[in-house]
């Protein structure tokens, strides 16, 4: 049994079969990170820390997007 793989393997992949499987989920990853930015750069007279949202957004790609959406945009609220 072969635990790691080396370039030659990668070399065989059939990249055509899988790249309209992976194509969706990068289309997706995009959208939500050009969304985040977009709302953020448009509210950022009420937001907080805009440089490291916007760092966070770009360098984590998934997980950027979701934080800044699920904490990010309780930053400029006053209650």
């Amino acid at each position: 049994m072969q635990l790691h793989y080396g370039v030659d393997e990668l070399k065989a992949i059939d990249w055509m079969a899988i790249l309209p499987i992976i194509l969706p989920f990068m289309a997706v990853g995009f959208i939500l990170i050009l969304i985040a930015l977009i709302d953020l750069y448009r509210n950022r007279k009420t937001r907080k820390n805009i440089f490291i949202w916007t760092l966070l957004i770009l360098l984590c790609n998934i997980i950027g997007p979701v934080l800044y959406f699920v904490i990010g945009r309780k930053d400029g609220r006053t209650y």
